[in-house]
């Protein structure tokens, strides 16, 4: 009886878990006022929000294990003009934000029990207008894309921490391994 209990209870948590992979498709947009982001530092280059199944906390906990973790996003395709050829963009940013599930179901709505939002995607990046990286991303007339992203090395990001940034473990992402691995835990529950 305690096997089956401390079974069950591991598999709760499992389906309960935070989804973290470094690379992977996903869907992206753009959003502005990005100087108060949920990892606590607004960065000085490309930065973007990520999806709250993939962030590690949900909304007012503070950050998750991916923040200051540094992503090549490469678009490919816009669901909502699916004939049109491009050119498309690669950019790489940093994550200092979260997008959370409520309010943005349609792009971050991925969940333990339906991981991939209304696009069929498991990830979504909200690049930041403020920063720059919107524009170098979209093409003209274009604020939504598919396309696909991976995890790369901080060293890779054109953006500056500067002294005071990122100064905390679970914001040290050129410090901790790729994604599956945790840099420094995640915190609450996953959506």
């Amino acid at each position: 009886m305690k096997t089956t209990a401390i079974l069950l209870s591991f598999l709760v948590g499992l389906s309960a878990a935070y989804v973290q992979q470094s690379s992977g498709s996903a869907s992206f947009t753009n959003y502005g006022g990005c100087n108060r982001p949920a990892c606590g530092k607004a960065g000085n280059g490309y930065t973007a929000a990520i999806n709250q199944l993939a962030f590690g906390a949900p909304p007012g906990l503070g950050p998750g294990d991916a923040c200051g973790r540094c992503f090549a996003l490469t678009g490919s395709q816009d669901p909502y003009s699916p004939s049109f050829p491009g050119p498309f963009n690669s950019i790489v940013v940093k994550v200092t934000d979260l997008c959370p599930m409520a309010g943005n179901q349609e792009w971050c709505g991925q969940s333990s029990s339906n991981p991939n939002n209304a696009h069929g995607k498991p990830f979504h990046f909200d690049i930041c207008t403020d920063t720059g990286g919107a524009a170098a991303f979209f093409p003209s007339g274009h604020g939504a894309l598919t396309g696909t992203f991976q995890e790369v090395s901080c060293s890779q990001w054109s953006g500056s921490d500067g002294a005071d940034q990122f100064t905390g473990a679970c914001l040290k992402g050129e410090n901790a391994a790729n994604w599956p691995s945790v840099g420094c835990g995640n915190q609450g529950t996953s959506p």
